[in-house]
């Protein structure tokens, strides 16, 4: 009997340590609570958790933004997913900009997964102000909002296209953008997220809009990433819209296991298609978008790209 009972604990200790061993448990730190990227860390922490019978689990913590994602990286350890900019990452490893003077060995450990949806820019003008193309804005009022990305870019936009001086600038929040149009306060709105935008939608729905595309010339003068906005994305609009992007990817450390990685980074493409059943702005992610990522990949990741046959540049290993 003594045997016996001795058999009997050593199962169930094995049993409750292999349970133990199976859950993996993961931090995502994402964005503001109120932004469209907050939502799509909830939505993938909810398609993971789901997908593998809960045994993986993300904890999604609030951030205020991009720089501070990545510089917390100099204390977290673990399983610490974030959030980011390609550009920021390699401007924390080069110390350099906001990193200058800040620099910490383990940016160098920071390692890619997966990109999410783009920042897109979006020049949005009502039906009723004729607005085709960008030089049509002169004259025209248009709101850009403060202090956003889409705000600061839209404003070096114009005055980098010749703008400067010939529109002017609507003093209203951009959470008031489409009520200002409707009402004819403002011609149009810049504003940058995923697409197809919320607020985009809204006023395409509401009342027709242009949403106007950019020349080759001026998005390479941009030096941001150009993205094409497919026909039928919006009401009304009847071809594809060319425009620029800053591209968003999932970024771990070399903290996380190969294991871990390749098992997230699966789990998260192999479910791409039922977060954009949630909300279509997923359908625009393709592994395409992995050459946007210009530092290195996680050997979890580079192992499940391989596997599917996506195209990795020297440097991403």
């Amino acid at each position: 009997m003594k045997v016996i009972k001795i058999l009997i604990l050593s199962v169930i200790s094995a049993f409750f340590t292999s349970a133990a061993f199976s859950e993996t448990r993961i931090t995502y730190k994402s964005a503001k609570s109120t932004s469209s990227y907050y939502q799509m860390a909830v939505q993938i922490a909810d398609t993971m958790k789901k997908s593998t019978n809960g045994k993986m689990i993300l904890t999604i913590e609030e951030s205020q933004g991009s720089v501070q994602n990545v510089k917390e990286v100099a204390a977290r350890t673990g399983n610490y997913v974030f959030t980011t900019p390609p550009v920021l990452v390699k401007l924390a490893i080069a110390e350099k900009a906001m990193f200058k003077g800040k620099g910490n060995p383990n940016y160098k450990n920071i390692r890619a997964l997966f990109p999410i949806p783009s920042l897109t820019m979006h020049f949005v003008m009502s039906k009723k102000s004729g607005v085709k193309n960008f030089s049509d804005m002169a004259g025209k009022t248009i709101l850009l909002g403060k202090g956003s990305f889409g705000a600061k870019e839209g404003a070096k936009y114009i005055k980098k296209f010749g703008l400067e001086g010939k529109v002017k600038l609507a003093q209203v929040e951009l959470s008031n953008a489409v009520p200002a149009l409707k009402n004819g306060q403002i011609d149009g709105f810049v504003t940058a997220g995923s697409y197809p935008a919320p607020n985009v939608i809204e006023a395409a729905a509401s009342m027709g809009v242009n949403v106007i595309s950019l020349t080759e010339d001026q998005i390479k003068s941009s030096k941001r990433t150009k993205l094409t906005i497919p026909s039928g994305t919006y009401k009304g609009q009847n071809s594809d819209i060319t425009t620029t992007s800053l591209p968003v990817v999932a970024y771990s450390t070399t903290n996380m296991s190969k294991d871990v990685a390749y098992n997230l980074t699966k789990a998260y493409w192999e479910n791409k298609g039922k977060l954009g059943e949630a909300a279509k702005w997923w359908n625009g992610v393709t592994p395409k978008m992995i050459s946007n990522v210009s530092t290195k990949i996680h050997s979890g990741a580079v192992k499940y790209y391989e596997e599917i046959g996506v195209k990795l540049a020297d440097h991403h290993k």
